[in-house]
């Protein structure tokens, strides 16, 4: 494990304080938690761009073409 200095606004470390004992975790395990699920959302990001990237707009309306034309089941509609 690493160690990191970290300076927060007084404020940010209040809001951390109580957060975290309302959870009843540390401060720590938040602070690791919310960079976490940071750096997922980013590089779910950048996933999701590349995938894009190789789309091909041709082939996904050929796919959609081969999708019967039916109404929607009960609860369905729009």
């Amino acid at each position: 494990m690493t160690t990191l200095s970290l300076r927060l606004p007084e404020s940010l470390h209040r809001e951390l304080r109580n957060l975290s004992k309302q959870e009843g975790v540390s401060m720590n395990q938040l602070i690791s938690s919310a960079v976490a699920e940071k750096l997922s959302a980013l590089r779910t990001e950048d996933y999701l761009q590349a995938r894009a990237a190789r789309g091909d707009r041709g082939r996904f309306e050929a796919v959609l073409a081969k999708v019967p034309d039916r109404a929607p089941d009960p609860g369905d509609e729009m």
